[in-house]
């Protein structure tokens, strides 16, 4: 079978941002409007993806918010919303049902349960329904050649309690679930948590076919890497993944996110057919997991796990 899916590639749409950092707590006030406005524009951005002929729909990293974590100011901390009945789930899982897709939309998250707030993705059937979610699981603290980032200060790392849809979960790892949608299973790959060793192949294990890796993401090293990781990973466990980043600079920080999205499989990446500034969209062909591999490995048959000191597991049937 095969899928479109589109990824978004954009930034932070509120037009009245400040042009010095000196001016950011007049925002404090603003803070709606600049959720409402990031939804407005990916809201467009999810039309303009259908009409395309895109099934289902991957939305950036934090999309309803600029990227604040590039400075400490608890202000931005009020965006945090129900990851059920917040403003911006809300409006992706009307968007979703009106459109008739799938899609992927990472949130702030705040779980009024234990008073948390997490980077958080939900997975959406095209029916509107939230068919669970995951949570962010390796939240990174630092600075690199070009800015500062201090996730740590706005959200935590998962908890590994994701709260799913019980008939849509498919994995048994509740830090990195799967999800059967009715077009593909699909796992979350959430920006810094690609870097760590066993995130795809944990998706991979719990039988995952599509792994999208919704990221912010600047600096040299970074981007390096943004060109390695994903062809490697999607080779050696036999998936697909979609990594999407943010294109341009955000007032008034105004460090620049380098963009790059793209798909890459098994046997490389894919072309693109979109020639929308903002989308990226791809034909993912789901059979072609289940061929021979035309290099002639079979590394899950050949894979000694008494080697590595785990199980040996190939996820659940499809």
């Amino acid at each position: 079978m095969t899928v479109r899916v589109a990824l978004t590639e954009t930034i932070n749409a509120f037009a009245d941002m400040p042009a010095n950092s000196e001016d950011l707590p007049n925002l404090a006030g603003h803070l709606e409007d600049i959720r409402r406005a990031n939804i407005s524009h990916n809201l467009e951005l999810i039309e303009e993806a259908a009409q395309r002929g895109a099934m289902i729909v991957g939305l950036g990293e934090l999309f309803s918010a600029p990227y604040f974590a590039l400075h400490r100011d608890p202000m931005w901390r009020v965006l945090a919303e129900d990851a059920t009945s917040g403003p911006t789930a809300t409006a992706i899982c009307t968007a979703a049902q009106e459109f008739g897709l799938i899609i992927v939309a990472p949130i702030y998250e705040h779980d009024a349960s234990n008073a948390q707030r997490f980077n958080t993705t939900l997975i959406i059937s095209e029916s509107g329904q939230i068919l669970g979610k995951h949570r962010k699981v390796h939240i990174p603290e630092g600075s690199n050649e070009e800015a500062l980032f201090d996730e740590r200060f706005y959200y935590r790392e998962s908890d590994g309690d994701q709260n799913q849809n019980g008939s849509s979960l498919i994995s048994t790892n509740p830090w990195f679930p799967v999800f059967r949608t009715s077009l593909a299973r699909i796992g979350i790959a959430a920006c810094y948590d690609r870097h760590f060793e066993g995130t795809v192949s944990t998706l991979a294990a719990g039988g995952a076919e599509l792994i999208l890796a919704p990221s912010i993401t600047f600096g040299a090293k970074s981007m390096r890497l943004w060109e390695l990781e994903f062809p490697v990973d999607a080779a050696r466990h036999n998936v697909f993944i979609g990594g999407s980043n943010r294109r341009g600079s955000e007032p008034p920080w105004n460090q620049e996110f380098f963009g790059g999205s793209y798909f890459a499989g098994p046997n490389g990446r894919i072309d693109n057919i979109s020639d929308h500034d903002n989308l990226i969209i791809a034909d993912i062909d789901l059979d072609s997991l289940n061929q021979e591999d035309p290099s002639g490995w079979n590394l899950l048959r050949d894979r000694r796990p008494e080697v590595y000191g785990d199980a040996d597991s190939k996820g659940p049937e499809a």
